[in-house]
């Protein structure tokens, strides 16, 4: 079906769908794998640089021959965007578990990226604002920075935040508010400089946003 330009009445071909993309390429046309990994780049690459050292491109590749493994698993139950981040997250856990404790079971709702000493030394950020903010949320249990950063980064809904995460959409607005609670309180004990706590504290959903900006 096509859209009608209503400036030079050209007519306008409707945008592929994410899903229909993804059948193509599981069907072997490389050209739509192409334009959807050019779709999601970004996003995975915000995902994984803030929780990996190195390796975050071999992590997308990982998330996106993934998708396509376990594409019959997209039933529309949340948003495509809600899918690929929900892959992106299990390939997350299953790199950490393998490379810091030897497949052993880590709890990923008490154990931080700090906890495990993984993820990079130095995150670039454009102010030190969203530097305290970055090193914050690199303190938290992982399941609740991956929760923060894709309301903030990815601005998922709750709803499709809980299909990532395979929680109830109740529960998921719960550990919204607990997991911002949280990100205060390592903010608060991350700097002992008083104007920057207090600039940062004031404005967090502004830094957070705009993190996702410069990202």
């Amino acid at each position: 079906m096509s859209l009608r330009d209503p400036v030079d009445g050209e007519p306008a071909v409707a945008e592929i769908g994410d899903d229909e993309l993804l059948a193509r390429w599981s069907a072997g046309d490389r050209g739509a794998g192409g334009e959807l990994f050019d779709r999601y780049f970004c996003g995975l690459t915000r995902f994984f640089r803030n929780k990996v050292g190195e390796g975050m491109d071999d992590l997308i590749g990982q998330t996106m021959l993934q998708l396509v493994e376990s594409r019959q698993a997209f039933r529309g139950s949340g948003s495509f965007r809600s899918f690929v981040f929900g892959v992106a997250y299990n390939v997350l856990r299953s790199h950490h578990r393998r490379i810091y404790r030897h497949d052993a079971m880590i709890d990923f709702g008490v154990t931080s990226l700090h906890d495990l000493g993984a993820g990079p030394e130095v995150v670039a950020a454009e102010v030190a604002e969203q530097q305290l903010v970055l090193q914050a949320l690199r303190r938290l249990p992982m399941e609740h920075q991956v929760l923060l950063e894709l309301f903030y980064f990815e601005e998922l809904t709750a709803g499709d935040i809980a299909v990532v995460l395979e929680a109830p959409e109740g529960t998921i607005r719960t550990r919204i508010r607990r997991a911002r609670m949280l990100l205060e309180q390592a903010i608060a004990s991350a700097s002992h400089d008083r104007s920057l706590l207090e600039s940062t504290m004031s404005r967090l959903d502004d830094w957070a946003l705009s993190i996702r900006a410069r990202r």
